[in-house]
């Protein structure tokens, strides 16, 4: 074998480059040179033709032939790269001076917000958050709170049991518990949180939903107190002009105890369907704790005495935003949620 069959590779090989136009081109050239059955390949397939001293010599221009076409290809690859990003770039004009494309962002849900208000206001009159775990035990969510097992108010919270003395919290009263045992008085504290009811989903009632407690205890409280800090949440959350009542009512953990109303915010006061025209609305049952509550927190009912509150969050979106439906909150519908921005 001479060089001139290495030449003529060369020649053909330049001449199939300089015709090439495309990507399906060049591939088709690797395929006549590189392939299996291609012009460089062929060459190796001849060396034994090649006496044995001159082997390396002709093996070496053999490489360069190879070195020749791949570099060849690889250089046309890259040119044709760069001109179809050129051309990606080109046919994309963009007209800087124009108004860039809004992207909608997102915000609080409207139950986050009203949690984050009410602990806001209850924080400026001198409470701190405290949290406690949702699967709580008998003895904490019931017994410590005067709920023992044959007490009829057990049943209006038809509960979601974890385990033989588990049970998904029905309220978070039972973070008081916690905190009176974990602390020494005073102590002034709002626990929100996710709660858990055996509740037939309507419009009003849902299994899972969240609570605002509250308890203070000090030495010097009454119910005056009580009174005078529960009116300055509902007429700083609801609005100034709202009037608010305290009704009698019954709670196995408080004694006193009450339920709270505020002026109808439909109607202001009128009377209206959403008020069942009594003019008034229930946000939150609270009253004096019970001296038995104390005493299972380790507390000296003789020396102190406390009041607790508790609200559910969704009722008092609910009136807040004029929500008729509870379902509107999970629904995850962004033409609903798109109005407590």
């Amino acid at each position: 074998m001479d060089e001139s069959r290495l030449n003529e590779i060369i020649t053909m090989f330049d001449g199939g480059l300089a015709k090439a136009a495309s990507v399906s081109d060049i591939e088709a050239l690797k395929v006549d040179f590189l392939g299996k059955k291609g012009h460089v390949t062929s060459l190796f397939k001849e060396m034994g033709k090649v006496a044995a001293e001159d082997r390396p010599a002709f093996g070496e221009k053999i490489n360069k032939v190879k070195e020749r076409v791949e570099s060849g290809i690889k250089e046309f690859e890259k040119k044709i790269s760069e001109k179809a990003v050129s051309e990606k770039i080109n046919s994309s004009y963009c007209d800087v001076t124009l108004p860039g494309k809004f992207h909608e962002i997102g915000h609080r849900h409207p139950i986050s917000t009203t949690i984050a208000e009410i602990v806001e206001i209850f924080g400026r009159l001198g409470f701190s958050v405290s949290e406690g775990p949702e699967i709580e035990t008998d003895y904490i969510n019931f017994d410590a709170l005067n709920v023992f097992e044959w007490h009829p108010a057990r049943d209006m919270q038809d509960s979601f049991y974890a385990g033989p003395n588990a049970v998904l919290r029905t309220h978070t009263s039972g973070v008081q518990i916690r905190t009176m045992l974990e602390n020494e008085p005073p102590i002034k504290i709002v626990a929100p949180g996710r709660v858990y009811r055996f509740d037939e989903v309507d419009a009003s009632h849902s299994p899972v939903f969240h609570q605002v407690e509250g308890l203070l205890v000090d030495k010097n409280t009454n119910f005056a107190a009580f009174k005078g800090i529960i009116s300055s949440f509902c007429r700083e959350f609801f609005g100034a002009d709202k009037k608010v009542v305290f009704r009698p009512s019954y709670f196995p953990f408080t004694e006193p105890s009450a339920e709270v109303d505020v002026e109808c915010i439909n109607c202001k006061g009128r009377g209206c369907g959403v008020c069942k025209n009594s003019g008034f609305l229930e946000v939150m049952g609270a009253g004096m704790v019970h001296p038995n509550v104390l005493r299972n927190g380790n507390i000296d009912p003789e020396i102190y005495r406390g009041f607790a509150f508790g609200m559910g969050v969704e009722r008092i979106a609910m009136l807040r935003y004029a929500v008729r439906d509870i379902r509107d909150f999970y629904v995850n519908d962004l033409r609903v949620l798109s109005q407590f921005k």
